[in-house]
Protein backbone atom coordinates (compact mmCIF):
# COMPACT_ATOMS: atom_id res chain seq x y z
CA UNK A 1 0.00 0.00 0.00
CA UNK A 2 1.71 3.64 -1.01
CA UNK A 3 1.39 6.53 0.43
CA UNK A 4 -1.38 8.51 -1.34
CA UNK A 5 -3.70 5.15 -0.22
CA UNK A 6 -3.06 5.57 3.14
CA UNK A 7 -3.44 9.56 3.25
CA UNK A 8 -7.19 8.49 1.45
CA UNK A 9 -7.88 6.15 3.69
CA UNK A 10 -6.86 8.13 6.52
CA UNK A 11 -9.11 11.01 5.80
CA UNK A 12 -12.03 8.46 4.42
CA UNK A 13 -12.37 7.31 8.01
CA UNK A 14 -11.84 10.72 9.45
CA UNK A 15 -14.72 11.85 7.17
CA UNK A 16 -17.26 9.27 7.82
CA UNK A 17 -16.39 8.93 11.38
CA UNK A 18 -16.73 13.14 12.12
CA UNK A 19 -19.88 12.63 10.50
CA UNK A 20 -21.29 10.07 12.68
CA UNK A 21 -20.41 12.03 15.66
CA UNK A 22 -22.10 14.88 14.09
CA UNK A 23 -25.61 12.64 13.63
CA UNK A 24 -25.27 10.88 16.75
CA UNK A 25 -23.80 13.34 19.44
CA UNK A 26 -26.67 14.71 22.12
CA UNK A 27 -24.60 18.16 22.43
CA UNK A 28 -24.75 20.48 19.48
CA UNK A 29 -21.68 22.05 20.12
CA UNK A 30 -19.78 18.58 19.77
CA UNK A 31 -21.82 18.30 16.96
CA UNK A 32 -20.74 21.56 15.39
CA UNK A 33 -17.28 21.02 16.49
CA UNK A 34 -17.31 17.12 14.55
CA UNK A 35 -18.91 18.97 11.33
CA UNK A 36 -15.37 20.74 11.24
CA UNK A 37 -13.83 17.96 11.05
CA UNK A 38 -16.14 16.57 8.52
CA UNK A 39 -15.53 19.50 5.97
CA UNK A 40 -11.67 19.01 6.53
CA UNK A 41 -11.54 15.71 5.21
CA UNK A 42 -13.73 16.48 2.58
CA UNK A 43 -11.45 18.92 1.63
CA UNK A 44 -8.46 16.75 2.04
CA UNK A 45 -10.04 13.89 -0.01
CA UNK A 46 -10.74 16.87 -2.86
CA UNK A 47 -7.34 17.54 -2.76
CA UNK A 48 -5.74 13.82 -3.47
CA UNK A 49 -8.40 13.79 -6.19
CA UNK A 50 -5.99 16.69 -7.46
CA UNK A 51 -9.58 19.01 -7.22
CA UNK A 52 -7.33 21.56 -5.63
CA UNK A 53 -9.89 24.58 -6.16
CA UNK A 54 -13.06 22.72 -4.68
CA UNK A 55 -10.38 21.75 -1.72
CA UNK A 56 -9.73 25.33 -1.37
CA UNK A 57 -13.60 26.63 -2.01
CA UNK A 58 -14.87 23.83 0.59
CA UNK A 59 -11.93 25.48 3.03
CA UNK A 60 -13.07 28.75 2.62
CA UNK A 61 -16.79 28.25 2.06
CA UNK A 62 -17.49 25.94 4.01
CA UNK A 63 -14.86 26.14 7.18
CA UNK A 64 -14.31 29.46 7.20
CA UNK A 65 -17.71 30.65 6.62
CA UNK A 66 -20.76 28.35 7.31
CA UNK A 67 -19.05 26.66 9.69
CA UNK A 68 -18.08 29.54 11.36
CA UNK A 69 -21.53 31.11 10.99
CA UNK A 70 -22.71 28.15 13.21
CA UNK A 71 -20.37 27.82 15.70
CA UNK A 72 -20.82 31.63 16.71
CA UNK A 73 -25.10 30.89 16.30
CA UNK A 74 -24.72 28.32 18.90
CA UNK A 75 -22.01 29.89 20.94
CA UNK A 76 -24.46 33.33 21.01
CA UNK A 77 -27.58 31.57 21.88
CA UNK A 78 -28.35 31.81 25.86
CA UNK A 79 -28.56 28.58 27.63
CA UNK A 80 -26.87 26.80 25.33
CA UNK A 81 -25.71 23.88 27.30
CA UNK A 82 -28.99 23.15 28.94
CA UNK A 83 -30.24 22.16 25.01
CA UNK A 84 -32.11 19.10 24.67
CA UNK A 85 -31.93 17.22 21.53
CA UNK A 86 -34.14 14.61 21.26
CA UNK A 87 -32.79 11.94 18.82
CA UNK A 88 -35.58 9.43 18.37
CA UNK A 89 -34.70 6.23 16.17
CA UNK A 90 -37.97 5.86 13.70
CA UNK A 91 -38.53 3.81 11.01
CA UNK A 92 -34.99 2.04 11.75
CA UNK A 93 -36.07 -1.29 9.22
CA UNK A 94 -36.17 1.10 6.87
CA UNK A 95 -33.38 2.75 6.97
CA UNK A 96 -31.22 -0.10 7.68
CA UNK A 97 -32.59 -1.49 4.60
CA UNK A 98 -31.59 1.33 2.42
CA UNK A 99 -28.64 1.69 3.57
CA UNK A 100 -27.52 -1.46 3.17
CA UNK A 101 -28.37 -1.75 -0.39
CA UNK A 102 -26.61 1.85 -1.10
CA UNK A 103 -23.31 0.49 0.51
CA UNK A 104 -24.02 -2.56 -1.87
CA UNK A 105 -24.04 -0.55 -4.98
CA UNK A 106 -21.35 1.39 -3.62
CA UNK A 107 -18.94 -1.51 -2.79
CA UNK A 108 -19.91 -2.64 -6.22
CA UNK A 109 -19.28 0.19 -7.86
CA UNK A 110 -15.87 0.76 -5.89
CA UNK A 111 -15.00 -3.09 -7.08
CA UNK A 112 -15.61 -2.82 -10.80
CA UNK A 113 -14.32 0.64 -11.77
CA UNK A 114 -10.91 0.63 -12.94
CA UNK A 115 -9.13 3.22 -10.66
CA UNK A 116 -6.28 4.62 -13.33
CA UNK A 117 -6.80 8.10 -13.02
CA UNK A 118 -3.59 9.37 -13.39
CA UNK A 119 -2.12 9.93 -17.13
CA UNK A 120 1.50 10.28 -18.34
CA UNK A 121 1.19 14.01 -18.62
CA UNK A 122 1.76 16.20 -15.57
CA UNK A 123 -1.26 17.86 -14.18
CA UNK A 124 -1.62 21.76 -14.15
CA UNK A 125 -4.03 23.15 -11.79
CA UNK A 126 -7.19 24.56 -12.11
CA UNK A 127 -6.85 27.65 -9.92
CA UNK A 128 -4.69 29.39 -12.47
CA UNK A 129 -7.05 29.33 -15.05
CA UNK A 130 -10.20 30.22 -12.94
CA UNK A 131 -8.38 33.15 -11.17
CA UNK A 132 -6.94 34.61 -14.60
CA UNK A 133 -10.56 34.15 -15.85
CA UNK A 134 -11.95 35.95 -12.87
CA UNK A 135 -9.43 38.69 -12.65
CA UNK A 136 -9.08 39.22 -16.02
CA UNK A 137 -12.60 39.20 -17.71
CA UNK A 138 -15.15 39.21 -14.68
CA UNK A 139 -13.20 41.90 -11.86
CA UNK A 140 -16.04 43.63 -12.12
CA UNK A 141 -18.96 41.81 -11.50
CA UNK A 142 -16.89 40.29 -8.60
CA UNK A 143 -16.45 43.43 -7.16
CA UNK A 144 -20.25 44.18 -6.94
CA UNK A 145 -20.91 41.04 -5.85
CA UNK A 146 -18.27 41.50 -2.88
CA UNK A 147 -19.35 44.98 -2.29
CA UNK A 148 -23.41 43.56 -2.31
CA UNK A 149 -22.56 41.04 0.24
CA UNK A 150 -20.87 43.28 2.80
CA UNK A 151 -23.79 45.46 2.63
CA UNK A 152 -26.03 42.57 3.12
CA UNK A 153 -24.12 41.59 6.22
CA UNK A 154 -23.66 44.97 7.53
CA UNK A 155 -28.09 45.17 6.96
CA UNK A 156 -28.43 41.64 9.09
CA UNK A 157 -26.32 42.74 11.97
CA UNK A 158 -27.72 46.23 11.91
CA UNK A 159 -31.80 44.14 11.88
CA UNK A 160 -30.24 42.28 14.54
CA UNK A 161 -28.99 44.56 16.86
CA UNK A 162 -32.38 46.73 16.83
CA UNK A 163 -34.56 43.60 17.79
CA UNK A 164 -31.80 43.00 20.52
CA UNK A 165 -32.36 46.88 21.86
CA UNK A 166 -35.81 46.53 21.45
CA UNK A 167 -36.03 43.38 23.51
Amino acid sequence: MDLYAIFFYFFGLLTVASAFVVVFARNIVHSAFALMFTFFGVAALYVLLYADFIAVTQLLVYVGGILVLIIFGVMLTTKVFSVEVKTGTLNVLPATLFTAIIAGMLIFVFYVTDWNIIPDQEWDTTVYGIGALLVNDFILPMQVAGVLLLVAMIGAVMMAARERSKS
